[in-house]
């Protein structure tokens, strides 16, 4: 018959046998440490302890029963004492060698608790080939022995050997014990989610002995189950084990609280911490240094983590715990992470003692707030004071980046680098020359960054991306995707990191097909799922102005971030087709629950002032208010912009007045958002205050005060902004001198203009775009030509707007050939898609020099749609034909008149083509029709800047206070005038009318009353005057001839381009250039009183 204690070590025996014959145990790979916050080493009693204990319990039971005391003879030597005494605690391999020699030397070889220690003793020193020698010739063994084998092997990161090791023991029969127990679980908790199967058997093995509700193994399985299984079932099974403990010790709350912990799961963690407290009661559950230590990298992952971090702080002190070494290292890094820096460095300073650990922490927190002063501040002061690590060397060089001067951070970083070079610390760490590259990068060094990369023996992902990514910023970006396609070649892997940067260096140079070949290569590995990578594709989508791979990468994008939203906003606030798609996606981000951000706010108020929406912008404002973004500068500056754009100056003004703080953009918009609105007087008040609140006009401002004199023509306006300019030494800047250029030529001024343009020291495609539209402008249309083949003779590559100058010069001089030529280059040669401008281009050239059959065949044959402006093109060349294309008129004033019914100028080209024709009929039906659709026709008006203002003109005016005068030197301009030869042209009188009648009304246009005003006064400086509509070709022919009698130059603007006519004589031109060059000293002189 077999006993219950025979069946029982029967089962066990085969339970053995069979998880020490699973092959799976063979198997274990992985393993991640048992944390030190959770079973602290010195809670633990040592395997050492336990034999000790043993054996003194053993003799004084062998005392109390009367068995005389017969130790053996070498257990009561001295020898036998001191040997232990000496050994018990030492971590060097040699003490561990000589121990084995005099354990041989003493003859204790079959000693059973002196081949124990000599297990233990090799294994703290990391030999457990010896240590698993002596193991194997021990004659006798114990659970103790087996325990410390174990230990051993787990303490060494060698999980399956400690696996290994317990199912050899159970197999053997022998009863384990917790410790031999616990050792095994740490070695499956280290295997992770590989060690959970062989953690839940030790466990059911466990379930059967004594042990089971032990608090050191119970301890250790919380650990486990945390550690191998993620997410909320680990913890759960972790706390099934907690709350079957009947005896909790402070290591069981600190082991359970550090599995919440380490899931962010602040909640629990916290409320099990104020249970720890409430249950201690009595039972000394104080918080210990591991307690606190869960607690802060708990409270550190989380956003509203700083509130959390502070009441810790306050705690511990009470505790007494901020001198911790463990808990002041949490602390500083917890807080450094919040940017609470002062915080983290209080504490850094009341540590009572520092490591690497604490030090870095500190640099990290500097580092990340760009505060890289003093972050090497720090480094210098704390340096003697701990053993620095490589993870040191790695934040001071990040923090050399981070300088605000970096040509000194290139110099300090160059000194760390050749101690690094000299100690050979950064030949041992690949760390070391990654942050090499990345320091240099960051300094603008990239031949330095690519010496460190030549030059390290072991190069790994980090190195390469580091490198794409100090070329991209660089702007290097053909060397980064050299880089890349090197990096392939090897074999190596791209990262999310690494495409992110070759993506960005496509888009910089807007190569779209290899951005595309990358795009496959994110698919395959994978990575078009990182948002990041998605972001990255989306800006270089955008860039390239590829809207619809945008919309259909967007949409197969499993997470949408901030970056990605305003991505796609920013997209189509860009394009002018998709505009209002932007607004859909601004909606779509709030209805799927995210806020908006700055970044958002300024998008979509860039797509408001595109469309000029003021409902959309007063919206848009309010959210702002909501969101509590007003206090950002950046989300000011764009409503400022917006309601500029929208022509809201007083919203613009308010918003203005309640900024505390005004930056450059602050000021340059309002000046703006007053040009845009017409308001230039108030423009130029701004930029007398800006500079009177000490700022300096930055080549923004100057760009957008001249483009608002070229604008409207005040030459003066414009040369006081250019003595400005000039004083501020910016007129070399090359924006700045395009401006300059355009502004001279739109003021009449095209040689002022030509001689700025000759001394430019660098010139771009704006600067030569304006000298060939001032040209053109001008009527100069050979000379616009002549610009364009210096252009191309210094290999300047030509843009859309150059063509559309060049087209309407050679418009202005009829060059029909030319034209066609020019048109057919720009797809042929400089690979540009003639737009639709360029098209009504062409049609003004061909109807200008009476091509009328090649007119309408150019318009069937037009690739696209025409739109507003090209009809309206058609019509004004088909009132040029004198009613031979009025068929063609009339189909082009239909398709005008469906697009824009109430604009009143294509009511009035389709009259005007109908008086060419003499159809005074149709031309009265117009006129009828054009008040029916509510059209109202601008008033011509013409105006001229004098001394005392502006005196404004209209057709027929006797409202001036001088108009008798006027009059009376218009009629004795028009008596000399046919005395000349002068004869008016009544045709483009266009009224039916009588001939005197007709002569009458052309006499009295606006613009020679506004020549002759300026002629009842005495100089001889130049006539400019300004006209709001095209001057008609009766009154530019009249200009010649009164020019010619009066002898000065007359200087026509009207919305078409300048009319100048030639003066009387050489020396009027060079007496008014000079008086013009006196005035540019004065403003000189006058801006230096000013400042």
């Amino acid at each position: 018959m077999f006993t219950r204690k025979d069946v029982v070590s029967s089962s066990r025996t085969l339970f053995c046998k069979h998880i020490y014959s699973n092959p799976s145990f063979s198997l274990l790979t992985k393993a991640s440490d048992f944390p030190s916050d959770s079973v602290p080493e010195h809670h633990i009693f040592t395997v050492f302890d336990y034999q000790k204990e043993t054996k003194v319990r053993s003799d004084d039971q062998n005392q109390r029963a009367g068995v005389p005391y017969e130790s053996p003879e070498f257990a009561l030597s001295q020898k036998y004492d001191s040997l232990i005494e000496k050994y018990k605690f030492s971590r060097c391999n040699f003490d561990a060698k000589q121990f084995h020699k005099d354990i041989i030397k003493n003859g204790f070889v079959s000693d059973l608790f002196m081949g124990n220690t000599l297990i233990n003793v090799y294994a703290r020193t990391g030999d457990l080939v010896s240590a698993n020698n002596v193991f194997d010739e021990m004659p006798e063994k114990n659970s103790v022995t087996w325990a410390c084998l174990i230990s051993g092997y787990s303490q060494n990161e060698m999980p399956k050997a400690a696996f290994v090791a317990f199912g050899r023991m159970v197999s053997a029969g022998f009863i384990s014990n917790h410790y031999a127990i616990g050792s095994a679980l740490r070695a499956c908790q280290r295997l992770g989610v590989e060690g959970l199967k062989h953690g839940i058997q030790i466990h059911g093995l466990v379930s059967k002995t004594r042990y089971a509700f032990d608090v050191v193994v119970c301890n250790v399985l919380i650990s486990m189950y945390g550690g191998c299984i993620m997410g909320s079932v680990g913890s759960d099974c972790a706390w099934r084990v907690f709350d079957g403990i009947a005896n909790k010790n402070s290591i069981s709350w600190n082991s359970i609280i550090s599995v919440y912990s380490q899931r962010g799961d602040l909640d629990s963690a916290f409320g099990l911490f104020s249970n720890m407290q409430k249950e201690g009661v009595g039972f000394s559950f104080r918080p210990t240094e591991y307690t606190f230590g869960s607690l802060i990298t708990a409270a550190a992952e989380s956003p509203s983590g700083l509130l959390l971090l502070n009441q810790l702080l306050a705690k511990i002190e009470m505790s007494g715990f901020v001198e911790d070494l463990y808990v002041g290292s949490a602390l500083v890094s917890g807080f450094a992470r919040f940017g609470a820096i002062d915080t983290a460095k209080s504490v850094f300073q009341h540590m009572g003692m520092r490591n690497a650990v604490s030090l870095n922490g500190l640099m990290v927190g500097l580092v990340k707030l760009k505060r890289g002063e003093e972050a090497i501040e720090v480094f210098l002061e704390t340096r003697d004071m701990v053993r620095l690590n490589s993870d040191s060397y790695v934040l001071l060089l990040s923090a050399f980046g981070e300088l605000s001067n970096l040509e000194d951070g290139k110099k300090k970083g160059k000194e760390v680098h050749g101690y690094l070079t000299r100690t050979r610390i950064s030949d041992s760490s690949i760390a070391i020359g990654n942050s090499l590259i990345n320091m240099y990068s960051k300094c603008g060094a990239t031949e330095d960054a690519c010496s460190v990369f030549k030059s390290m023996f072991e190069k790994d992902l980090v190195s390469w991306s580091s490198m794409i990514s100090g070329l991209d910023q660089n702007e290097c970006f053909e060397d980064g995707l050299l880089n890349f396609r090197t990096m392939k070649r090897i074999g190596l892997i791209p990262s999310n990191f690494t495409l992110i940067s070759t993506l960005s260096s496509c888009s910089s140079l807007g190569w779209i097909r290899i951005g595309e070949q990358i795009h496959c290569e994110a698919v395959k590995l994978g990575l078009n799922f990182d948002v990041s990578v998605s972001n990255t594709l989306l800006s270089l989508y955008a860039d390239s102005g590829c809207i619809t791979e945008c919309r259909k990468l967007f949409s197969f994008m499993h997470d949408h971030d901030h970056v990605s939203w305003n991505s796609i906003i920013s997209a189509f606030s860009d394009s002018e087709a998709s505009i209002i798609e932007a607004t859909r996606y601004f909606i779509e981000m709030m209805r799927v629950g995210l806020n908006p951000n700055n970044v958002t706010f300024i998008n979509i108020l860039s797509a408001a002032s595109s469309l000029s929406r003021v409902e959309l912008a007063h919206q848009v404002h309010t959210l702002v208010l909501k969101y509590g973004l007003m206090d950002d500068n950046a989300v000011k500056n764009s409503l400022l912009t917006c309601y500029g754009k929208c022509g809201e100056m007083k919203d613009c003004e308010t918003i203005f007045s309640r900024m505390s703080e005004k930056d450059d953009v602050s000021w340059n918009s309002m000046i703006s958002g007053y040009i845009h609105s017409e308001l230039l007087v108030e423009a130029m008040n701004l930029v007398w205050l800006m500079l009177q609140n000490g700022k300096r006009l930055d080549c923004f401002t100057f760009a957008t005060v001249l483009s608002a004199s070229a604008s409207v023509a005040t030459l003066e306006h414009g040369m006081e902004v250019h003595a400005c300019a000039a004083r501020a030494c910016l007129v070399s800047d090359v924006v700045i001198g395009s401006a300059l250029v355009d502004m001279y030529a739109k003021c009449g001024r095209i040689d002022y203009a030509s001689r700025f343009f000759e001394l430019m020291p660098t010139r771009n495609v704006y600067s030569w775009n304006s000298m060939i539209s001032g040209y053109a402008r001008h009527g100069d249309g050979h000379k616009a030509l002549e610009i364009f083949t210096h252009m191309n003779m210094e290999n300047q590559q030509p843009d859309h707007v150059t063509f559309v100058g060049v087209l309407s010069a050679c418009s202005h001089v009829g060059l029909v050939t030319r034209g066609y030529d020019y048109f057919e280059s720009m797809s042929k040669v400089y690979g540009l898609t003639p737009r639709i401008e360029h098209y009504s281009c062409m049609v003004d050239l061909l109807g200008r020099a009476s091509e009328f059959d090649k007119l309408e065949d150019f318009i069937n044959k037009m690739p696209v749609k025409p739109n507003v402006l090209l009809w309206r093109t058609v019509l004004g060349a088909c009132g040029r034909a004198d009613g031979r294309l009025l068929d063609l008129g009339k189909r082009a004033s239909e398709m005008i008149i469906e697009l824009e019914p109430q604009n009143a100028v294509n009511y009035v080209l389709l009259a005007n083509m109908y008086a060419s024709g003499e159809k005074w009929e149709d031309m009265a039906e117009t006129r009828r029709a054009m008040k029916k659709g509510a059209g109202r026709k601008e008033a011509g008006c013409s105006w001229v800047t004098m001394k005392d203002g502006i005196h404004v003109f209209v057709s027929g005016d006797k409202s001036h206070p001088d108009m008798d005068a006027i009059y009376e030197k218009l009629g004795e301009l028009h008596g000399k005038m046919k005395a000349k030869g002068y004869i008016p042209q009544i045709r483009y009188a266009l009224y039916d009318l009588e001939t005197e009648n007709r002569e009458e009304v052309l006499s009295y246009h606006s613009e020679r009353l506004a020549v002759a005003f300026v002629l009842t006064r005495k100089s001889e400086l130049p006539i400019r005057i300004m006209k709001n509509l095209r001057v008609c070709v009766d009154c530019h022919s009249a200009f010649k001839y009164m020019s010619e009698i009066v002898g000065r130059q007359i200087v026509l603007r009207d919305s078409n381009r300048f009319k100048p006519t030639a003066s009387a004589s050489f020396e009027t031109n060079s007496g008014e250039d000079n008086s013009q060059q006196e005035t540019l000293c004065s403003y000189l002189g006058y801006f230096r009183k000013r400042d």
